[in-house]
């Protein structure tokens, strides 16, 4: 372990996010030391990097945060989402305990991984900055945690004005290590992967009000990278240009759009749901109907953030991914019955 530079500690550290933070950091030359917790132990190996299995959301933190000088929490349990007082225990509670923890430990900066879910909705495409009302949805566990937490991290920075607080909103990420896993989480076991190649897919729904914003997962890791050793404060929108609509999915695809009214998808959807089909809720098809679209004027000015991929990119490494299906270097987190966590991942940041 490399002893010089600074130290920084990631939550979350064998998810989407994580894996390709741990990497950034390790690439660093000012960072010094890694620690990646993570609920599920690590098979592979990164530079400058130990590993501590941890639970953000019953064990004790404090040691774990101890000399860091930075806290990098991309922790976040995506499921069951037919038990959102679980979600509830990891995504919320788990977070104030990491906030907690780190003042307690008086580390100097720390950089939340929130998300374009904590907005409030808006149904044009006026660009949003960051001081857009982030309240959420109220439709989907998802966005009403990432708000909570939202609301919880303003009242701590206003009391803890030495610590230095960053949180990024990130759009829609993908990576080609993460597909299957997110395959898994959003589509569900009945969503095999090799049928979501181009080829396979004749057509996709036309919706008019759906609009995404995504990037790869290596530029936000760079972006967690850079708040972290950087001195700045505050929110930052992340995403790539261009925002894409069903027609530009559509091309990406090589498929035809055909116009579907959204309301026949969601109620297609919360079908699937009720009858366990698919891990995704109704709730969150509405609130990404209503994203707003987030503008990156103060990430690329102050930051110095500047995607390396386009936002089609992306979408064309998770169709890779799936095509490919090696999945993370990570072991599988095995249902943990006894505590109610069927699946937990750290990914981070994606609805």
């Amino acid at each position: 372990m490399v002893s010089n530079g600074k130290r920084i500690v990631v939550t979350g550290a064998t998810g989407n996010v994580g894996i390709a933070v741990v990497r950034a950091l390790g690439a660093d030359p000012e960072v010094g030391s890694i620690v990646g917790v993570a609920r599920r132990p690590s098979l592979w190996k990164s530079p400058k990097t130990e590993f501590v299995a941890a639970d953000v959301a019953r064990d004790d933190l404090r040691a774990v945060f101890g000399g860091a000088d930075a806290v990098i929490h991309l922790a976040w349990l995506f499921q069951p989402t037919h038990r959102p007082e679980v979600t509830w225990r990891t995504n919320v509670l788990g977070s104030i305990r990491v906030f907690e923890a780190a003042q307690a430990m008086r580390v100097p900066a720390l950089v939340y991984a929130s998300s374009i879910g904590a907005y409030s909705p808006r149904d044009d495409d006026h660009p949003v900055t960051e001081d857009w009302p982030t309240h959420g949805s109220p439709r989907s566990a998802y966005t009403r945690e990432k708000a909570y937490v939202e609301r919880v991290l303003e009242a701590f920075d206003r009391s803890h004005p030495r610590m230095r607080v960053v949180r990024l909103r990130p759009g829609f990420l993908f990576q080609v290590a993460a597909a299957p896993e997110q395959r898994r989480l959003f589509g569900g076991p009945f969503v095999p992967g090799k049928l979501l190649r181009p080829s396979l897919i004749p057509v996709i729904p036309d919706i008019p009000q759906l609009r995404i914003q995504t990037a790869h997962t290596e530029d936000v890791a760079d972006a967690y990278r850079r708040c972290a050793l950087q001195d700045v404060k505050g929110a930052f929108n992340i995403a790539a240009e261009p925002v894409l609509d069903t027609r530009a999915l559509a091309r990406i695809f090589g498929a035809r759009p055909v116009k579907v009214p959204a309301v026949f998808v969601r109620r297609a959807l919360a079908a699937a749901w009720s009858l366990h089909l698919v891990p995704a809720t109704p709730g969150l098809f509405e609130a990404v109907l209503h994203l707003p679209v987030m503008d990156g004027t103060r990430a690329r000015e102050e930051l110095g953030w500047t995607p390396r991929y386009s936002s089609e990119d992306a979408i064309k490494a998770f169709l890779k991914g799936l095509r490919e299906g090696e999945g993370f270097p990570t072991a599988p987190l095995k249902p943990d019955v006894g505590r109610g966590h069927e699946l937990a991942t750290g990914v981070g940041e994606r609805p």
